[in-house]
């Protein structure tokens, strides 16, 4: 037994166009998503009291700059990559 604190990073994405690319993080604690940056919105959300308390934290930061920087750095990159890998294969 015992607890786990994670976070998750992905893109969401219907073609390689980066206005139809998602850059989207996800904190959990023991299993329940308590913020999450995403970058349609543009800012952290809080799903949990702590998690409200951290999102206000993070948006008034530098992290929610880096955030946002995110989606040209991660996501537009790999998607390219692995959109034309999936053409090759298909």
């Amino acid at each position: 037994d015992g607890f786990e604190e994670f976070y998750l990073t992905r893109c969401v994405f219907n073609s390689t166009d980066p206005k139809d690319i998602r850059y989207i993080r996800s904190y959990y604690y023991d299993k329940m998503e308590y913020i999450r940056f995403d970058s349609s919105v543009g800012k952290h959300v809080g799903y949990t009291g702590y998690g409200v308390k951290n999102a206000e934290r993070f948006n008034n930061g530098p992290q929610v700059v880096q955030e946002r920087a995110e989606k040209e750095r991660y996501c537009v990159h790999n998607v390219g990559i692995d959109y034309q890998a999936a053409l090759t294969k298909s």
